[in-house]
């Protein structure tokens, strides 16, 4: 949970006076850590769980403050956007039955969120990615109304300097353009906490970056946003560049975007991490520093170091370094773990804690330095694949060592995880548990990323992408009340969707976004001939800067070239002199059922979707065909 009490720094004498705290702050955390003041005698493990809020036709419902208001639970914090929300675990010794009460206690918020939520027709979900969440979701309106979460949206966007541009690759392409990074929102994770002595942060931080990979191909849950099918944790690429605030002209110089995995193992200590932060990423936020931190330590007082506290929540490493203060009044360090989606059930996630604090805790036992077993780029390369990929992509380990992902965990990671549970005395019935979880999943090679995507390609021809996408958001639903672990996750059937209705979809989630289109200048034989080929009975028409500017259809281009051949006067016409100028056209977060008056009052086929003056897509006769079939099909 973020610090809400902080503010956009808005003149460069609030960032120098900032930057000054902040420099102080480094300087009192290594004269703590010098000095000895860490923590090191009870290590505690904690967990953030991150979840969307879903109306009655599983879309994103936007009423967080609703929630934490009437709820009234101490644990449960608003997100960025107004349909996310998250509660904060209590601590609990790493030992003993500590997973499995961890569990317990996730399980009864959420319990208790739910039955909330029900009560007002909705629901809650835990997913990387909210299947259902539209572009409309994510614009500035549904930012959660505190000042934190808009400081942070204007301080990107000032220092970007131009909208966002998303591009993803996968089995799909994402291109989208957009004002601020809101849409980083549409991620949705489990944070794992780890608390580090200072001697050994190091040595452990190091360890956390290596296993980063494997742990999370395990994990994989995000394989769609917008309908695409992009990569298998599509939250790494999408919180990558919903945060760069750099330009594109400036890609070809080692500038490194605030959401990162790293630059090289550290040598020394946190402060590695911290200085690293400082000279690499500015000032984003401000806030009141009521102490200087540096005289706090002298005068022997545990300070709260503000400053570094609020700069490093802006930057967002997939393993962060922590500093807190323990309620016994000691400092303590902690590595969060950031990249575990949330779901698809929470003994799912139970079981990827289970894996990563297993590792953590057995390789630090059984290894020295994981910097002479294995080349920094290596470690990176494994991340980035398993977030690419998922459990399909081989992995380089210890001494260069080439595995298939499943073979490594199997043969090498489970056996350390089980003897670095055991090292901490962890209930034996937990460890049996959770690693049999993984060894099923990865065995059977169904994580979350593989059910979405089999079950997108079972419905690929039968279904649209709205309604597929609002299959499996149901169906993680419904198995995750049931605490089904997702390798036992059966693909659904499309009857399941009986009950849905149509009357609520918004343009943007039935139009039609493969559009082919032409040019003001081109002749009209070339356009005759594109819409006998792709059987086309409308055509927009943009112009050289992308605009929408008219339309086409089979029928007044078959009234042109009729009078044509009866004057026998095929003279070189363009597309300018016949199109329909100025259409009606509608916006994408318009109801469907206003496109469907709209059209009918009008007597059109046809709605060219329009948003700032350019084409998005289209919406036909077509559409509405294919979507009564489906309907009809399942009565």
């Amino acid at each position: 949970m973020g610090d809400f009490n902080v503010h956009k720094a808005k003149s460069a004498e609030e960032i120098a006076k900032f930057t000054r705290y902040l420099l102080r702050d480094v300087q009192a955390l290594e004269y703590m850590i010098d000095e000895g003041w860490f923590e090191q005698e009870n290590v505690h493990i904690g967990a953030e769980q991150e979840f969307c809020l879903v109306d009655k036709n599983y879309k994103p419902l936007p009423e967080n403050q609703i929630f934490i208001e009437q709820l009234g639970m101490e644990n449960l914090s608003p997100e960025l956007a107004r349909f996310n929300l998250e509660t904060n675990v209590t601590p609990q010794l790493f030992s003993g039955k500590s997973l499995s009460l961890i569990e317990a206690e996730i399980l009864d918020d959420i319990s208790r969120i739910r039955r909330f939520a029900r009560e007002r027709d909705a629901d809650i979900i835990l997913t990387g990615i909210l299947p259902t969440v539209r572009k409309f979701d994510v614009e500035r309106e549904n930012i959660t109304p505190i000042d934190r979460y808009f400081a942070l949206m204007d301080a990107l966007r000032e220092l970007r300097g131009q909208e966002f541009i998303i591009n993803i690759n996968g089995i799909d392409e994402l291109n989208i353009k957009l004002q601020d990074g809101l849409i980083e929102a549409a991620n949705t994770g489990f944070q794992v906490h780890l608390q580090v002595s200072a001697d050994e942060f190091t040595h452990r931080y190091n360890i956390a970056q290596a296993i980063a990979g494997p742990v999370m191909a395990v994990a994989v849950n995000s394989p769609v946003l917008f309908g695409k099918r992009l990569w298998n944790e599509t939250r790494v690429a999408l919180f990558q560049q919903a945060i760069d605030t750099r330009v594109s002209s400036e890609h070809i110089r080692d500038r490194h975007p605030r959401v990162t995995f790293g630059t090289n193992w550290i040598n020394e200590s946190i402060l590695d991490i911290f200085k690293e932060d400082i000279l690499r990423y500015r000032v984003l936020l401000g806030a009141e520093i009521p102490y200087d931190s540096l005289e706090m330590v002298k005068q022997g007082k545990v300070p709260q170091l503000k400053a570094l506290t609020v700069h490093n929540s802006t930057i967002y490493r997939w393993n962060r370094p922590v500093y807190g203060i323990s309620p016994n009044g000691k400092p303590h360090l902690r590595i969060e773990a950031r990249m575990f989606p949330a779901g698809p059930t929470v003994a799912d996630e139970m079981a990827n804690a289970a894996l990563w604090l297993g590792l953590m805790e057995g390789y630090a036992h059984e290894i020295d330095d994981v910097r002479k077993l294995m080349r920094f780029e290596h470690a990176k390369e494994n991340f980035y694949s398993a977030a690419r990929s998922g459990l399909s992509k081989k992995f380089t380990w210890f001494n260069g060592k080439k595995y298939y992902i499943d073979d490594l965990i199997i043969q090498e990671l489970l056996p350390v995880a089980r003897k670095g549970l055991e090292y901490r005395g962890i209930d034996p019935g937990d460890i049996e548990r959770y690693l049999n979880i993984i060894q099923s999943r990865v065995k059977s090679g169904q994580n979350g990323a593989k059910w979405m995507l089999e079950t997108y390609e079972k419905f690929e021809e039968s279904a649209s992408r709205e309604e597929i996408m609002t299959l499996i958001t149901a169906n993680t639903i419904k198995n995750q009340e049931n605490e089904i672990p997702v390798h036992q996750w059966k693909l659904p059937d499309m009857q399941e969707l009986a009950h849905w209705h149509p009357s609520q979809l918004l343009v943007e989630e039935v139009m039609n976004t493969d559009v082919i289109s032409v040019h003001p200048e081109d002749i009209v034989d070339l356009v005759a001939d594109m819409m006998n080929w792709a059987k086309l009975r409308y055509v927009p028409v943009e112009n050289h800067r992308g605009e929408f500017v008219g339309l086409v259809s089979a029928r007044n281009l078959l009234k042109t070239l009729r009078q044509m051949a009866l004057n026998n006067n095929f003279k070189d016409l363009r597309i300018k002199d016949i199109m329909l100028q100025n259409p009606i056209t509608i916006e994408p977060h318009k109801k469907l059922k206003e496109a469907v008056d709209l059209m009918d009052v009008n007597k059109i086929g046809s709605l060219p979707v329009v948003q700032n003056g350019k084409l998005v897509g289209m919406l036909t006769e077509t559409e509405f065909f294919h979507l009564s079939k489906r309907l009809f099909n399942r009565l």
